[in-house]
């Protein structure tokens, strides 16, 4: 059992590290990687699930990825579109019959799944309490601020 977590810990670290490498070198998907990191941690680690999950920068990633609000309707358009201008450029580089089919029909799949998935609301501001009519008690503390100075 030992050696098990100890397997895991360690393929979390590499998705972790190779996730962060994916920041800057556009052929690693980052997401997916710390989605496998996160997966690995909590199998290996209580410790090491925590830090990331509280991560600045990747606990939201993840955060999103286990809540079943959904995605925001902003972050699923980026998604298609950078997707498809990026296997548009690999389609034209490769200029192959069968990488184009291959890339055509990944993201067709990728494309549906991520069209199929509920649209969460991105607006934090507007709190269940808040009427049309009401300012958003962020707003209000952000006013006081502004009439003080």
């Amino acid at each position: 059992m030992q050696g098990k977590r100890i397997l895991y810990l360690m393929l979390g670290w590499f998705s972790l590290i190779t996730g962060i490498i994916g920041i800057f070198l556009p052929l690693l998907p980052t997401t997916p990687l710390v989605l496998l990191a996160a997966w690995c941690f909590s199998r290996s680690s209580v410790r090491f699930h925590t830090w990331l999950m509280e991560h600045k920068f990747f606990g939201p990633i993840v955060r999103d990825w286990q809540s079943s609000d959904g995605i925001p309707r902003k972050a699923r358009n980026r998604a298609i579109i950078f997707m498809w201008a990026g296997m548009a450029i690999s389609i034209f580089i490769v200029s192959r019959l069968w990488a184009t089919i291959g890339l055509i029909t990944i993201g067709l799949c990728v494309s549906t799944y991520l069209l199929r998935m509920p649209i969460r609301s991105e607006s934090p501001l507007i709190t269940e309490n808040t009427t049309d009519t009401e300012t958003p008690k962020a707003l209000k503390s952000t006013e006081d601020k502004d009439r003080t100075s």
